[in-house]
């Protein structure tokens, strides 16, 4: 390998890949050499990343350019082809949550990932809130006890009232491209935060609705519950949420206290036995390596650390695995029970 990584991107219509890039840019282990994407105006920004070797296919690109590794930041259906492609090649994958549009996706791009012996990371924007990284570490050593519900609601206007980019809305609010629509495109944040504490649940619970957008294809809002054998966990999306309280807070509880994460990430607030109303903790700045994605993901590929927790391909498998049990629950009216069938995958 070179001193820097090699860094290609597959697919630029999920609108996160533009801050994603910026931190990369600021990256001493990595750098951006060439992307891909069918659309002109698309293509056309990037270069003002300082990317000179852009094209308008990504095989071309994949077997033009010489890479070490590849950002995926397509719609979700064509993420799972692009992540084979990339791992066929030996190229380590860094693809952008919720993994796929589909149960048997995500499966697949693990496998391909595993046999291919290459790093499959899922990129969770809230992992690099330093008080969400702050409040994993509390957990993992004990402070709460024994986790025994996770609670996440994502929600704002909508994608094009948010001001999404219209490339990034055109699969948004498609079902099939997205895998679902508000459910998957947010409640995906709730169900990785469950897995990643708790496991793969035993049951879940869905409800979905076109409550106030009639004239969407998917559902505007949706509502998960998770089940397992000591815990009761949820998962809240909404497109049709006025103002941005009660959003973005994940609330963790456990048997000897309860961690509220608020106002978009930065506060973390801890209630125990001796501070019932709770009390604001100081967040310590994360280390090198931790500070965002690009530091996290190449410094695993330098290092050949497996990537684990709330990033791992297994985390991201479970998730897909919930969301897809939820998308049934919903249609259907019933609770489903997980493991789902591996006819699912086959």
């Amino acid at each position: 390998m070179a001193d820097k990584l090699r860094v290609g991107v597959l697919g630029l219509t999920h609108d996160h890949v533009w801050k994603e890039l910026r931190d990369l840019a600021t990256c001493d282990a990595g750098v951006l050499v060439a992307a891909a994407d069918p659309n002109p105006a698309l293509r056309e920004r990037i270069r003002s990343f300082g990317c000179e070797q852009v094209f308008d296919d990504y095989s071309d690109m994949l077997d033009a350019v010489e890479l070490d590794a590849v950002y995926v930041f397509s719609d979700n259906l064509r993420g799972a082809e692009l992540t084979d492609m990339a791992a066929a090649r030996g190229l380590h994958v860094m693809v952008e949550k919720p993994m796929a549009a589909t149960y048997a996706d995500a499966a697949r791009m693990r496998g391909a990932a595993y046999a291919a012996g290459v790093q499959l990371m899922i990129n969770w924007p809230i992992m690099w809130w330093p008080t969400v990284q702050h409040a994993l570490n509390l957990i993992a050593a004990g402070r709460i006890g024994q986790v025994w519900q996770v609670n996440y609601r994502a929600a704002h206007a909508g994608p094009r009232e948010l001001g999404c980019s219209p490339f990034f809305c055109e699969w948004l609010y498609d079902p099939r491209r997205n895998g679902a629509g508000a459910l998957m495109d947010y409640c995906c944040y709730g169900a990785a935060l469950t897995c990643a504490l708790l496991g793969l649940p035993g049951r879940v619970t869905a409800l979905t609705g076109r409550l106030w957008k009639p004239d969407l294809l998917a559902e505007d809002n949706a509502v998960i519950i998770m089940q397992h054998a000591r815990a009761l966990s949820t998962a809240t999306a909404s497109w049709t949420q006025i103002g941005d309280m009660t959003s973005y807070e994940p609330m963790i509880y456990g048997s000897e206290g309860t961690i509220h994460i608020r106002e978009h990430g930065r506060e973390l607030w801890l209630a125990d036995r001796e501070h019932r109303d709770g009390i604001r903790l100081d967040v310590p700045e994360p280390p090198v390596g931790m500070r965002n994605s690009a530091e996290y993901f190449l410094g695993h590929i330098r290092s050949g650390e497996p990537i684990t927790g709330l990033c791992s391909a297994e985390v991201g498998v479970m998730a897909q695995e919930v969301l897809e049990a939820a998308i049934i629950s919903a249609a259907e009216g019933r609770v489903v029970s997980l493991p789902l069938p591996m006819t699912l995958i086959a």
